[in-house]
């Protein structure tokens, strides 16, 4: 997706904050911060991780200083396979309006060598919030892969897909009613880009969001059912 369009669309939508996470990449986040400066959207800095289990982590940061630092040292727990672009697909690099960096050589699609509960554990020590994703989904989803939410680690939120409401997912899935979920779109596209969660905080931060999730000193979270 086209950084500004990105803005653009969020705009339209009566969005404010949004997250960039590619897949086990962070390129493309700084071009779609720049891309937000003048406008009233915040953008947090993420990728989706994806550990050896083949589950799908959404991993969230302040800054994009502190995804760097992350990004650094987890990457030697990538493996280094190349990219064949017709069998897997383009890996672009754009700037702020989108125009054509360089081509990612690294494959992206693969599982890095940390588990789920390593990467909680790294997430949270470079300050970060780590949330399972789409945890209903039978394709990386945690619980298809695991069928369980390991104890431990202590997520302070798990993620379903847009095609699920809340109450429906706990009806399908009991053992996720003591979780706070959230409910993302997971874009791929523009039209995709989804504006379910509404967050009652004081700035678009790791440590406000964790309170709203928790409800505590008056920030607070819920989630469209439409």
């Amino acid at each position: 997706m086209i950084p500004p369009l990105i803005i653009q669309t969020a705009e339209e939508k009566g969005i404010n904050l949004v997250a960039v996470t590619d897949h086990n990449a962070i390129a493309n986040i700084r071009p779609v911060m720049e891309a937000a400066r003048g406008s009233e959207i915040a953008v947090l800095p993420g990728l989706e991780l994806q550990t050896r289990e083949e589950i799908h982590s959404v991993c969230l940061f302040d800054s994009f200083e502190k995804i760097t630092n992350f990004f650094s040292f987890i990457l030697p727990n990538f493996p280094d396979i190349e990219n064949n672009a017709e069998y897997s697909g383009e890996q672009f690099v754009v700037d702020k309006n989108g125009v054509f960096i360089k081509r990612e050589s690294r494959l992206l699609i693969t599982s890095c060598s940390l588990s789920l509960t390593e990467a909680w554990n790294i997430v949270n020590d470079y300050g970060g919030m780590l949330i399972p994703a789409h945890v209903n989904r039978s394709a990386f989803g945690l619980i298809p892969v695991l069928g369980f939410i390991p104890s431990d680690i202590q997520p302070e939120a798990l993620e379903i897909s847009r095609h699920l409401t809340v109450d429906k997912a706990i009806i399908n899935f009991p053992q996720l009613r003591d979780f706070p979920l959230i409910r993302s779109g997971d874009a791929h596209m523009l039209d995709e880009i989804c504006g379910f969660n509404i967050f009652r905080i004081a700035a678009p931060t790791i440590k406000e969001i964790r309170m709203a999730l928790q409800n505590i000193e008056g920030r607070s979270f819920l989630v469209s059912s439409e």
